[in-house]
């Protein structure tokens, strides 16, 4: 059964537009080390970055096997033009990177479950998203985007399959526009906050051997 068309907000390009303000663009560079970090822990294997088509990352690792997505006027453009269900194998990830592109949107579901198909077991998916009890929120009121608390976000990650951390870091600015990449525990007052999930696979139990069954016989 083909996935459904990915509904994005009443106007497709304001997320992008925003994050390519002033505003924006502190959070991103806010975010720019985090990235970093999470492309240095998956060496080796391939990773799927999905994010505003404002965001860039500049860092000195192996980048040959990272596949960039930003939305597009109908789905994805960037380093190759799709939509859902993404033209990768199932577990071909080691890492999958969601930049701020759930905001865009008002379902995220058949986003996530398709990160959790890409990702192999083990593999981690860095949900970057905006928080919404933070001062920074009147900066992007009526611009079109969807934000949500991390236990909520918590709670989409685990119907896709996915096992989220159980503390959220926040990061990025509280009100004054500028560049703030130190992580706190838990999201506060940040403009954004960092969740993550990973694909676990359940170990097969191992069956227990029989018993044997002892038979008396009576003695005659």
């Amino acid at each position: 059964m083909p996935l459904p068309a990915f509904r994005r907000q009443p106007d497709p390009a304001a997320a992008d537009a925003w994050f390519a303000g002033r505003a924006g663009q502190a959070i991103l560079a806010s975010e720019a080390e985090c990235l970093r970090v999470a492309l240095q822990q998956r060496p080796g294997q391939a990773a799927l970055w999905l994010a505003p088509s404002a965001a860039q990352i500049a860092c000195d690792v192996d980048q040959a096997a990272l596949l960039r997505l930003h939305p597009g006027s109908d789905g994805f453009d960037g380093d190759l033009r799709c939509d859902l269900p993404l033209p990768l194998a199932s577990e071909s990830c080691g890492l999958v990177i969601v930049q701020h592109l759930a905001d865009a949107f008002d379902d995220p579901a058949a986003l996530f479950d398709e990160c959790a198909r890409v990702l192999l077991p083990g593999g981690w998916l860095w949900l970057l998203a905006l928080n919404p009890l933070t001062p920074y929120r009147l900066r992007w009121r009526g611009q079109g985007l969807s934000v949500s608390e991390p236990v909520t976000w918590r709670r989409r990650l685990r119907t896709a399959g996915l096992a989220p951390d159980t503390v959220s870091q926040g990061l990025g600015p509280t009100w004054d526009i500028g560049h703030d990449p130190a992580l706190q525990d838990g999201a506060g007052l940040r403009s954004a906050f960092l969740l993550r999930a990973q694909k676990r696979r359940l170990p097969l139990t191992p069956m227990r051997g029989r018993r044997a069954l002892g038979w008396q016989v009576e003695a005659t």
